[in-house]
């Protein structure tokens, strides 16, 4: 069984699996618990009859519990894709965050659970070879059906540790920005979502789950300028736009 160094106690969970095609790990999927206490998201996370469960647990004074070895497949995505792939569970390494969530009383996560939870993404990253942009939110790659860990988690700070993509926002405004170049930019991200032209319910959903994210002072999922400015300088950072690729 493939464990971290950092794992400071392991809990076996039953819900696992064989990764399909035998796929390697080259994502970090980051989720919060939305549980009352890392206890009570340990107890569930191995129960049989909750269907889910995640490589790594870490408790908000930054201990790290595991329950599922690098090699096998959690069940913490669920339904997902990014960059066209759907079995994110069989892509990726879950990390879940103590945090009681937004329905238990979301709150800033604490230092020393942020230090663990970059400390411990360093160490998956070197050990499975994963690219830094292949670390994304739960919310990324399940839009409108999930939103953590949500906009108080600090992809900024994670980003100056050289994890994840990032660049500074631009401020929000009320402009309203052309529905079709912004799915076309966000598909090229990586996003879920089809250029249609439609401002659906489709894609409000990736809009806000895109904003949570990157621009998270609103995250309201109205296509605005300042969300296709923001995405458009990622784009050209992380060299996603068609004259990077």
């Amino acid at each position: 069984m493939i464990r971290s160094p950092l794992t400071r106690h392991f809990v076996l969970s039953p819900n696992i699996g064989v990764r399909v095609n035998e796929a390697k790990p080259d994502m970090v999927i980051l989720h919060y618990t939305g549980m009352k206490s890392a206890e009570a998201a340990r107890a569930w996370l191995c129960n049989p009859e909750s269907g889910v469960s995640c490589h790594y647990l870490v408790d908000e004074d930054g201990y790290i519990t595991q329950m599922v070895g690098e090699e096998m497949r959690a069940w913490h995505a669920g339904a997902s894709s990014w960059e066209g792939e759907t079995d994110i569970n069989s892509r990726s390494i879950g990390i879940e965050i103590q945090n009681p969530g937004h329905t238990l009383g979301y709150r800033a996560f604490p230092e020393e659970q942020m230090k663990a939870v970059i400390a411990l993404v360093h160490d998956i990253m070197a050990r499975n070879d994963i690219s830094s942009s292949r670390v994304l939110a739960h919310s990324d790659v399940a839009p409108g059906r999930k939103i953590d860990p949500g906009e108080l988690f600090d992809w900024a700070w994670l980003h100056r540790e050289g994890i994840g993509d990032w660049i500074e926002p631009a401020p929000p405004d009320d402009t309203p920005a052309e529905i079709t170049p912004l799915q076309a930019a966000l598909e090229r991200f990586g996003y879920g979502i089809e250029v249609t032209g439609i401002a659906d319910a489709r894609t409000e959903a990736v809009v806000s789950a895109f904003q949570r994210h990157y621009r998270p002072a609103r995250f309201d999922g109205v296509a605005d300028m300042s969300t296709l400015q923001t995405l458009q300088r990622l784009l050209r950072a992380s060299g996603k736009d068609r004259e990077g690729r």
